[in-house]
């Protein structure tokens, strides 16, 4: 045993508890170092001690922590944890519900619509009145469209005004809340859509000459055919938010395909817990003490190490959401147009790169906000800062609201960047949503 064992010094061998104690009276600690004492050089013990089968568990009387006559009151903080999940979980549930109402609200505002279109279009055609001449029903035209404009928005911003103000004072954890939130948006963008495209429709049913601008592809289903539970249904879970009363769309739904796509998403997703768990936490926990203790040379290490990691887990989740989680719905709804991105990692310019990164959002801001500013006579640059702004805004919701922490760093720093590159960059000889 002189092999394995190190002696051990007479003191010690007589204390021979499951806790070995020093002969001053100081606990020993797991590195064998008194705890309450000086060490007065390395002290070992029996390597053999730690695999003892005769330790004595129940050495003394002890009561349960939740008895009566418990010896210390024991900590709830782990039910207390439980319960705001549940309660976050329940309120997330409570504001997807709530989205069918408002939807179901914007149909009925369109369905109204419809019925008032078809109305005037009845009395004219009795009339023998030629609508585009006609300055009486050109202004009955506007006076509906924003009458019908503002029961829209008034629906709309009521959705996303509940759900953030209930995100961003009752939902704690910052997931939950960030789908809640994300939900509001895209739902609000598609509402929006809907509203303007519908106008167009029904300006184009009253007005002769505009009936030539609308796609073919619209005749399978012309306005107000379109205003149905069914439809709007339809654009509710698509993988888009421009809104269109007909879609390309594939003969079958190949569930392998969605099985590959569902478990792509499921590991990616694992992946980027993992690494901001092992990586990323840990890092941003080590970053607090060099910036408050202003140590410029560790911070700039500690930007490195997180500009690395945040890269992976950035294009983790780009994968995960555009290629995989975006095609499985696709493919579940049998939409057929998905160009969810382009290349974008070959951009030349950092137009080229907001054009096709994100195509769902570049398609809904050149074809709600950018194109009708630049039709109003709007300049392109002008145009282009006004969706900045607006991106900014949405920025800010995004990340502001489940984070509890509005700063408005995301609108300037869009703005700072949309300044930058007016003047030097490529916005100004390549504008961002041209044709």
């Amino acid at each position: 045993m002189a092999a394995i064992a190190r002696t051990l010094s007479p003191p010690e061998i007589a204390s021979h508890d499951a806790t070995p104690a020093h002969a001053n009276g100081s606990v020993l600690s797991s590195n064998s170092s008194p705890v309450n004492g000086n060490a007065t050089g390395p002290i070992t013990r029996d390597i053999s001690s730690k695999y003892r089968h005769i330790a004595a568990v129940h050495s003394r009387a002890r009561t349960s922590c939740l008895s009566r006559d418990a010896e210390l009151t024991p900590s709830f903080l782990g039910f207390k944890n439980l319960m705001v999940i549940v309660l976050d979980i329940l309120l997330g549930i409570v504001l997807y519900l709530l989205v069918p109402c408002h939807l179901f609200v914007a149909y009925i505002i369109e369905l109204a619509a419809a019925h008032q279109a078809k109305g005037a279009l009845g009395r004219a055609k009795r009339h023998s009145e030629d609508p585009p001449d006609s300055a009486q029903a050109a202004k009955s035209f506007r006076t509906t469209w924003l009458t019908i404009a503002w029961a829209h928005g008034i629906n709309a911003t009521l959705s996303l005004l509940v759900t953030s103000l209930t995100v961003y004072n009752l939902i704690h954890h910052p997931l939950i809340g960030t789908i809640s939130e994300v939900h509001a948006i895209i739902v609000w963008l598609k509402i929006c859509s809907y509203a303007f495209t519908n106008r167009d429709l029904r300006h184009a049913l009253l007005k002769a000459d505009s009936a030539s601008s609308i796609p073919e592809l619209y005749s399978v289903c012309p306005y107000p055919r379109n205003i149905t539970l069914s439809n709007l249904s339809y654009f509710w879970w698509a993988p888009t938010l421009v809104y269109q009363p007909v879609y390309p769309r594939t003969s079958t739904i190949r569930w392998p395909f969605i099985a590959k796509r569902l478990a792509e998403a499921t590991s990616l997703s694992i992946f980027i817990w993992l690494a901001s768990a092992q990586y990323a936490a840990p890092l941003l926990h080590n970053s607090v003490f060099k910036i408050a203790s202003l140590d410029l040379p560790s911070i700039l290490e500690r930007l490195m190490k997180l500009s690395t990691i945040s890269l992976v887990i950035w294009l983790a989740g780009f994968f995960a959401v555009f290629q995989s989680v975006l095609n499985a719905l696709a493919e579940i709804m049998r939409f057929g147009d998905r160009e969810f991105y382009t290349d974008w990692w070959n951009s030349p310019s950092v137009g080229t790169y907001w054009r096709t990164w994100n195509k769902p959002i570049y398609h809904f801001m050149k074809r709600h906000i950018y194109a009708p500013l630049v039709g109003r006579g709007w300049s392109s640059n002008a145009a282009s800062a006004w969706v900045f702004v607006f991106s900014g805004v949405l920025h800010e919701l995004l990340v502001g609201v489940p984070t509890h922490n509005i700063l408005g760093q995301p609108l300037a720093a869009l703005l700072y960047f949309f300044a930058w590159q007016a003047k030097y960059g490529s916005v100004s000889k390549n504008q961002i949503y041209s044709m």
